[in-house]
């Protein structure tokens, strides 16, 4: 039995693989408005039709915002639900993204202070982000338009999909490392003067640092605080987020870490920091945050 389950799996994974790929052969044949409509009607589909965790993403908003009427809390989770879908399709046209000004003509960088305290002073740095906004996006361009980051990942369950989307990642200079190799290849990247690329919103399911999280008690990742001051390298947050037209902006803040030493609370303290700024970008900008998952499941 479990053989054939074994069996089974597989080939729907290769068939799931399969149906991606012809997917993004046939958006990377038509226009970005073409592709970013289709987009929009796969949201809505997902969020009238087939309510893929609706229930869970307007008790997520509600909760976040109980001056909000449900009429407002709806448009937003619409919103929420197009965006993920144009995320998908931007996915997709990833291979497309080939040249600097490919990279210039979708994202918006000013990473002046960033480089100023990191590459210019041979420095490494961690650049903290968010299942906001396009993230997969935002990750690529930089890595063109501004240096090559380490972008740590988490390993997907379909093994060809996994493998194809770190192939688009990584195919103009960015390098990937997985979840659990995170502490150690992280810390010889901050040493060696490269920069960490973390996505820091989400619950640390081995963890014991609990803190308020959009008004509500949860886990959170202590990695990427540990790691800044363990290497004494600056520490920034970079929010990435869509301005029309299938663009996008990305606006970087550098966290301040004055006061802090290596200790186990030191680091607590840095993760609050960042973690309010984070918070700062989904309050203003809901609609671009990634509420289909149950941030909120650890709550100490």
């Amino acid at each position: 039995m479990a053989r054939r389950w074994g069996k089974n799996k597989k080939f729907l994974q290769k068939v799931f693989y399969t149906l991606i790929m012809t997917l993004g052969v046939l958006v990377r044949s038509i226009s970005r408005e073409t592709s970013t409509a289709i987009a929009r009607f796969f949201g809505d589909v997902g969020y009238d039709f087939l309510k893929i965790r609706r229930e869970l993403v307007n008790q997520n908003l509600a909760l976040t915002f109980p001056e909000k009427s449900l009429s407002e809390i709806s448009t937003i989770a619409r919103h929420v639900y197009r965006n993920q879908a144009e995320n998908v399709i931007e996915m997709l046209r990833l291979p497309m993204i080939k040249t600097t000004a490919d990279a210039a003509l979708l994202l918006d960088i000013d990473a002046s202070e960033f480089l100023a305290k990191t590459i210019v002073k041979k420095k490494g740095g961690v650049l903290l982000s968010a299942h906001f906004g396009n993230w997969e996006l935002f990750a690529l361009c930089a890595g063109l338009l501004v240096t090559p980051v380490t972008i740590v990942v988490k390993r997907l369950k379909n093994p060809e999909i996994d493998q194809q989307i770190n192939t688009w990642r990584t195919m103009h200079g960015n390098r990937i490392v997985y979840k659990g190799q995170a502490l150690r290849e992280g810390m010889r990247t901050l040493k060696n003067g490269g920069i960490l690329s973390v996505l820091g919103d989400q619950s640390d399911p081995g963890g014991s640092f609990y803190t308020e999280f959009l008004g509500r008690r949860t886990s959170v990742f202590l990695g990427p605080a540990y790691l800044a001051l363990k290497a004494g390298v600056p520490l920034f947050v970079g929010m990435c987020r869509r301005i029309g037209d299938g663009r996008y902006i990305v606006e970087c803040e550098e966290i301040d870490m004055t006061g802090l030493g290596t200790a186990k609370t030191d680091a607590e303290e840095l993760a609050r920091r960042y973690t309010k700024v984070l918070e700062r970008y989904i309050y203003q900008y809901p609609e671009e945050w990634f509420w289909l998952h149950n941030r909120w499941k650890r709550a100490g």
